[in-house]
């Protein structure tokens, strides 16, 4: 097992990118070394802005870069699936930005170059590797609120329509449910599996619906139900257009629990709260300390991967992966949600 820092490369240039890069900082386990993007000029700039770091006027050059051990794709969505294979094909390992692609059976060919090459790969929820978010699965499996019957999560913003702008153009993969809507149901998903002691449970219906852009036919804002196959129920909203709550609340037969920033933990550092309310006792506030940013989290968790020589990081697994992409496939397909020149797309029920 090497305790040699990870050498990163980052392809993208984008404000994720520059968010990923300043994480890098407070691990111990990493350190970014090369930056790729489609323009030189781009890479040049945000090398000098990190810091030591080699700019590459394109992402084969920075796959080729023999000094990289894993990559973090910051590109738009639709060129994700693409760039993750030649990354693992090059023998990088593989954290690539969510969604990993557009369609589950895109994801499958991922998740299959990533096991040919013997390399890792996560898919980049970084909530996921959070004190917060475990610890609120841990009260679900331990039954702390009883037995699960609803989930309610939402995550959504507000932003003025921009042609051509990523979160809205068709040809960039945009709308609300694939750039922000596959968190509260991958969370929902990983507490419908606490509650049955497993990593988590994928739904055995969707049905949905959303506000399509006029032009670009992407979602502005959507909803779904989950259906679980014990009953269990979830409610998920997203929107790009819309300012959500962006909390989570879980109903059991015992009380309920909330969540008020599920996705971002008060930017991940310091302490977060979660409100524990059970029939017939006081609330209760729990407390949760982190001593890094979401992202560092994110980083810390792929090495240990990488160290460990598993292809797969614990807390995001390829199979919870496809499962995401299978209902996000099945959200979009009743939102009428689709990418012009989408190919491999999963369309109907899960």
């Amino acid at each position: 097992m090497s305790t040699r820092p990870l050498r990163w490369g980052i392809l993208g240039t984008g404000t994720i990118a520059h968010t990923f890069a300043q994480a890098l900082r407070e691990t111990a386990t990493g350190r970014l070394v090369s930056v790729g993007s489609r323009g030189r000029e781009a890479a040049v700039r945000f090398a000098g802005e990190c810091g030591a770091v080699r700019p590459h006027g394109g992402y084969a050059e920075l796959l080729a870069d023999a000094e990289v051990d894993a990559v973090y794709i910051a590109t738009p969505h639709p060129a994700h699936a693409e760039w993750a294979i030649a990354a693992a094909r090059a023998g990088k390992h593989v954290l690539c930005e969510k969604p990993l692609t557009l369609n589950r059976a895109d994801s499958e060919r991922v998740v299959a170059a990533a096991r040919a090459a013997g390399v890792t790969l996560m898919e980049a929820y970084m909530y996921r590797c959070h004190p917060q978010t475990e610890r609120l699965a841990a009260l679900v499996r331990d039954g702390a609120v009883g037995r699960l019957g609803l989930i309610e999560a939402s995550f959504g913003f507000h932003c003025d329509f921009i042609p051509g702008h990523r979160l809205f153009a068709n040809a960039l993969g945009g709308g609300g449910i694939l750039d922000v809507g596959g968190y509260p149901v991958s969370l929902a998903r990983l507490l419908a599996g606490a509650a049955q002691g497993r990593a988590f449970a994928d739904p055995v219906a969707v049905t949905g619906a959303a506000c399509l852009h006029p032009e670009e036919g992407t979602d502005l804002h959507a909803a779904a139900t989950l259906r679980f196959e014990d009953g269990m129920l979830a409610q998920v909203a997203c929107g790009v257009s819309l300012e959500l709550e962006n909390v989570v609340r879980v109903h059991g037969s015992e009380g309920w629990i909330l969540v008020r920033e599920p996705w971002f933990a008060a930017g991940g550092h310091g302490v977060t709260r979660i409100e524990l309310h059970r029939r017939g006792r006081p609330p209760e506030s729990i407390e949760v300390a982190a001593d890094r940013g979401l992202y560092g989290y994110e980083a810390e968790a792929f090495a240990a991967a990488v160290r460990a020589g598993r292809p797969e990081v614990l807390e995001m697994s390829w199979s919870d992966t496809l499962g995401n992409m299978a209902t996000l496939d099945a959200w979009r397909a009743e939102a009428g949600v689709l990418y012009r020149g989408e190919a491999n797309a999963r369309r109907g029920p899960v």
